[in-house]
């Protein structure tokens, strides 16, 4: 074992970790030191097959070279320049190369650093929109249940995830949700697109006749809900929703900080569903998850409604400190180049069905109630543990690390998501570690 696998913290206490478990994690930690292609390396030397692509963001497997280079090459050139009123080129570079894979129409991008913050983004966009346009009776915006829009107030607020709400009192006001679309009755095992509930799009409309459709600036969904389990969109469902916001003069926010950027076997779910937003929210793999960094596409409609005044005025007063910033912008470069040079959206595309057959062949496990699978996504439904809701998943996730597999549990699901450069052989080793820590479980 040489010396970077021995290093270790002496004192865990200071960390307060994000949605972590911080008392269980803290008496027996879990650390990762190094990473490689498709495994991380532990603290005590054991490699990891990562499931998971990190927090489904390492599209393009770890410290791949090109990626790795530009970050080193740009931090000794150029490390930080301000976006507020000032440029470099980088910035604008990876704009225009976003907005060539983007799904036409989507024609200019706004940096954030998280998919948390291109939510914030989004939102502002869309209220701000309506009222350039003078039409400031639109403030309602519309979410679903079970959907997850990161942390931030505003997307805590559209979120529908309980346990992500349930400790902040109110959020934002003038919000309401759409029914979610899980009904394992009729949709169990399903693979890709389900075949039953198109009909839970006119949600919309109900919502919409509820509260007079002129109050509503945007309806946000992400096109597979991700966090709360993965949960597939109804056939037709995805395209109903755009009529109904045709119809209203709503705009369609997409949530793509998940499924962008190849993990659907396309460039976006957007050319995965045949259905192209208003304003278009992505993050994660955007750099590969080496730096934090998001982009907001949105329509010129859109962006050209603020372009007017005077122009020494700014047109849309928000932004960050770290808004394209040169470092992320020189790995988002990298990373698209990485995408397009070993063909991994193609790629993806190719596995899905590999990566369907070998996830549903854990139909019958032990204690397994569904699967779902799209893309190179999948979830696991376990039956709760009674009384106990969460732990016979979380159990799963702490043996599959000890068996050398990182996974990702939420309530009781297992979310899988491997990088797109998972091999056949790796794809049959994830489900045969699974089948048997699951077969294991109380």
């Amino acid at each position: 074992m040489n010396e970077q696998t021995r290093i270790a913290p002496n004192n865990l206490e200071a960390f307060w970790m994000p949605f972590s478990a911080n008392r269980q994690f803290k008496q027996a930690p879990r650390m990762f030191v190094a990473a490689r292609d498709m495994h991380y390396t532990t603290s005590d030397g054991r490699q990891v097959l990562d499931g998971t692509a990190g927090l489904w963001c390492v599209n393009a497997g770890h410290c791949r070279p090109k990626i790795t280079e530009a970050i080193q090459r740009q931090a000794a050139e150029l490390d930080y320049a301000p976006a507020f009123q000032m440029g470099h080129p980088k910035a604008f570079e990876l704009a225009s190369r976003l907005t060539t894979i983007a799904p036409d129409g989507l024609d200019h991008v706004f940096f954030t650093n998280s998919g948390s913050e291109s939510v914030e983004t989004a939102l502002k966009i869309a209220l701000a929109y309506h009222r350039a346009k003078g039409d400031g009776a639109r403030f309602r915006l519309i979410g679903r249940e079970r959907g997850y829009h990161g942390v931030n107030f505003g997307g805590i607020s559209v979120g529908g995830i309980v346990g992500n709400r349930k400790m902040f009192g109110t959020l934002l006001t003038g919000v309401d949700h759409m029914r979610h679309t899980h009904d394992p009755e009729r949709n169990g095992y399903s693979r890709g697109e389900t075949e039953h509930g198109v009909e839970l799009a006119e949600d919309l409309v109900r919502i919409a006749t509820l509260h007079d459709p002129s109050t509503i600036a945007a309806v946000i969904v992400e096109p597979v809900a991700g966090s709360t389990g993965v949960l597939p969109p109804p056939k037709g469902y995805l395209k109903r929703l755009r009529e109904i916001c045709d119809q209203h003069g709503i705009l369609l926010i997409f949530d793509e900080v998940i499924t962008g950027y190849g993990r659907m076997g396309t460039a976006f779910a957007a050319d995965y569903f045949g259905v192209t937003p208003d304003i278009m929210i992505t993050a994660k793999g955007l750099t590969n998850g080496v730096i934090p960094m998001g982009a907001v596409f949105a329509s010129a409609k859109i962006h050209d409604a603020f372009m007017s005044g005077p122009e020494h005025l700014i047109e849309f007063a928000h932004g960050y400190t770290y808004s394209g910033n040169p470092i992320a912008a020189a790995a988002g470069l990298a990373t698209l180049e990485t995408y397009l040079e070993e063909g991994l959206f193609e790629r993806a595309k190719a596995l899905e069905p590999v990566w369907a057959d070998a996830i549903h062949s854990l139909k019958g496990t032990r204690h397994v109630t569904d699967i779902r699978t799209i893309g190179l996504i999948g979830a696991i439904e376990l039956e709760p543990m009674k009384g106990e809701p969460t732990k016979r998943a979380f159990s799963a996730f702490v043996k599959a690390f000890e068996e050398g597999l990182l996974i990702r549990t939420t309530g009781d699901i297992i979310a899988l998501s491997p990088p797109l450069m998972v091999s056949e052989d790796q794809i049959g080793e994830i489900v045969d570690t699974l089948k048997g820590i699951l077969a294991g479980l109380e």
